[in-house]
């Protein structure tokens, strides 16, 4: 059975309300954080997995890098393809041949993806050896079901953090979590599944107040991957 693509239902609210409250601000950090991880191209294919809209296309054009992605949800792709090359493909099962890409970078997704450690397999079968995969994603020890942020000047953390759960439970309504749910991987079981995957680690980010509200880390393909075990 195909994975259930959840944005299909909210990608026209995404594009025309979510996104437009986000313009021209980076309240949680993640443009510098994609900038500062990614670094400059020269001309190479970053491959974004989870693409969604495409709103970091212009972001990794304007650093020199030639931007392709995939997203699952139809619905994403639609708004997307006026803002890079997208094709409509599961992130654990690329259409992409082995060891030929520069760059890859997952912002902001790994919750949506149920088995997040199984793309970063493919991440890493795709990538050339040396090439960097960017993870920009919602940090673990501060978001989730059991991070209640209802006050800005402080997180409240309540029981579920070691759970690994799936959850819609969420602190606001304004978001998207509360519409299309999120996975839960603690930390080490996330930087595990990075070593496990063959990644090696080179920078890490943060982003986000009056607690991170943003985990980045830069990671590169090994030359010859190991598995790590926990």
């Amino acid at each position: 059975m195909a994975p259930t693509a959840a944005y299909d239902e909210i990608a026209d609210w995404y594009e025309t309300e979510f996104l437009p409250r986000q313009a021209d601000t980076d309240p949680l950090g993640i443009g510098h954080a994609l900038t500062t991880l990614l670094g400059p191209g020269t001309g190479g294919t970053c491959l974004e997995v989870g693409c969604g809209t495409g709103v970091h296309a212009a972001q990794v054009r304007a650093l020199g890098w030639r931007p392709v992605g995939v997203d699952l949800s139809a619905g994403m792709l639609g708004h997307a393809r006026a803002r890079l090359p997208v094709a409509r493909a599961d992130a654990a099962r690329l259409p992409v041949r082995d060891g030929c890409l520069d760059a890859v970078i997952a912002v902001m997704v790994h919750t949506d993806m149920p088995d997040y450690p199984a793309v970063l397999r493919e991440a890493v079968r795709v990538l050339r050896p040396g090439g960097s995969f960017v993870h920009v994603g919602v940090h673990p020890a501060f978001c989730g079901g059991f991070a209640d942020r209802t006050d800005p000047a402080a997180v409240v953390i309540r029981p579920g953090y070691l759970d690994g759960h799936w959850t819609k439970q969420s602190w606001t309504t304004d978001g998207v979590r509360d519409k299309v749910g999120a996975t839960h991987l603690s930390i080490p079981a996330l930087l595990h599944a990075f070593l496990d995957a063959g990644l090696e680690f080179t920078r890490f980010a943060e982003g986000g107040a009056p607690v991170p509200i943003v985990l980045a880390a830069r990671a590169v393909k090994r030359s010859s991957p190991s598995h790590t075990t926990a």
